[in-house]
């Protein structure tokens, strides 16, 4: 996690930031309504941030479906909380699995980690999830190696949907070798504490219902969209038929408003909801930024050239500043042709546990796939390379190199 303020006070710009929570957008009054999320309360609570350009990149939320039970009884995997909070249920269910005279159905119940969610985030969670327990716990907790399982459910015929069939077969395959149980074409129709009820569609056809216990369950399922983005479409009736997100145009201007950009996974776009998309969202609003500044800026020289063109009595001076005033002129409709945003893709690359990565590549007119050991030091060098900060590189390097000599931390908080 990137500490915003150490990346502010390298910035020559004033900048002010707020840690706060913001709840409504108003684009009438050109407002933003913030609130102040920590612990500790000040006098004021709620307040108001006035804008003239406004960037909307406040991601999304986990998409539950609307399933009964899954908001209460599952954990996610979106914030550094999530993980917090994973990392202790999955310890709570081993201490309490482990508890004396508990009975062997619900120490199996205890240790049975299901993921929901085929995508790159559930297949690298239970990946890792599994890693945990063959590098470590098994070691520490030895008692529970007989009856901890880590089961990925997805609701499509198979996981990774994006990787080519190659990549799929082969992660598929690598699961089986790490006894991770990969049910393909299972939907999740209910969530209790205990147990989650599923809908499987067998090979005929034909639906049968399951009931699945578990000990922890992750959710990873993909995105919704937030309170706040919600109410903002909600006051514009160009917003009205979206169900992903804020509608932008190829400058990623928000539809129905003038000043207001949107990226990431809160704007509805023609590209995949992924970290790679917004990162070039955001370079391409950086030049967007950059490109209007100095244009207003060569706009306000040019208004004081003709102010002086005008008063001039002398025709030398005239036909100097002439000269001047096509030349920055000629300037700013240069500054002017910046393209619209097009993503070029990169790739995909997937963690799929015991030191193998897989990766689609693109390469030049066609796509590298790979998989294996060699796959996994490229996905580690391309994880360390979109650190923000050479800060965030070293640490990352630091707990890799931690991690190895001394494993995993198994305590509970």
């Amino acid at each position: 996690m990137e500490p915003l303020r150490h990346i502010i006070r390298h910035k020559k710009a004033s900048v002010e930031f707020y840690e706060a929570e913001a709840t409504r957008i108003d684009n009438d009054r050109r407002v933003i309504v913030i609130n102040d999320i920590s612990d500790v309360k000040g006098d004021v609570h709620q307040t108001e941030v006035p804008f003239d350009y406004l960037v909307v990149g406040v991601g999304a939320e986990n998409a539950t479906f609307g399933i009964p039970g899954v908001r209460e009884h599952a954990c996610f995997l979106k914030e550094i909380t999530d993980a917090q909070n994973i990392r202790k249920k999955v310890m709570d269910c081993i201490e309490t699995a482990m508890f004396k005279d508990q009975t062997q159905e619900e120490k199996k119940r205890l240790l049975h980690m299901v993921v929901v969610g085929g995508g790159p985030t559930g297949v690298e969670f239970a990946a890792e999830l599994q890693d945990f327990f063959e590098d470590d716990l098994k070691k520490w907790v030895p008692g529970i190696t007989g009856d901890f399982h880590v089961t990925l459910v997805e609701a499509l015929p198979n996981v990774l949907p994006m990787f080519s069939k190659t990549l799929i077969e082969y992660t598929e395959k690598t699961f089986k070798d790490e006894k991770i149980d990969v049910r393909t074409k299972t939907m999740v129709k209910n969530v209790t504490d205990k147990y989650i009820e599923a809908e499987v569609t067998k090979p005929d056809g034909t639906k049968e219902k399951q009931v699945i216990p578990y000990g922890c369950l992750v959710w990873a399922t993909g995105n919704a969209v937030r309170g706040v983005v919600r109410d903002l479409m909600s006051q514009l009736p160009q917003q009205m038929n979206s169900r992903r997100g804020l509608v932008v145009n190829e400058y990623l201007v928000v539809d129905g408003t003038e000043g207001i950009w949107a990226l990431g996974d809160c704007s509805a776009t023609k590209y995949a909801p992924t970290a790679q998309v917004a990162s070039q969202q955001g370079a391409f609003l950086a030049r967007l930024f950059n490109t209007m500044a100095r244009t207003q800026a060569l706009e306000a020289e040019l208004d004081e050239l003709d102010a002086l063109s005008q008063t001039a009595e002398v025709a030398e001076d005239r036909e100097a500043l002439e000269k001047e005033i096509q030349k920055k002129s000629k300037s700013i409709r240069k500054i002017k042709q910046l393209l619209p945003f097009e993503y070029s893709h990169q790739g995909s690359l997937a963690y799929i546990g015991k030191e193998r990565a897989i990766a689609d590549i693109t390469w030049f007119n066609g796509n590298l796939a790979s998989g294996g050991s060699l796959t996994y030091l490229f996905w580690r060098s391309a994880y360390l390379s979109m650190c923000f900060s050479t800060r965030n590189r070293i640490l990352v390097l630091m707990d890799w190199a931690k991690v190895k000599v001394f494993g995993r931390d198994v305590s509970r908080e």
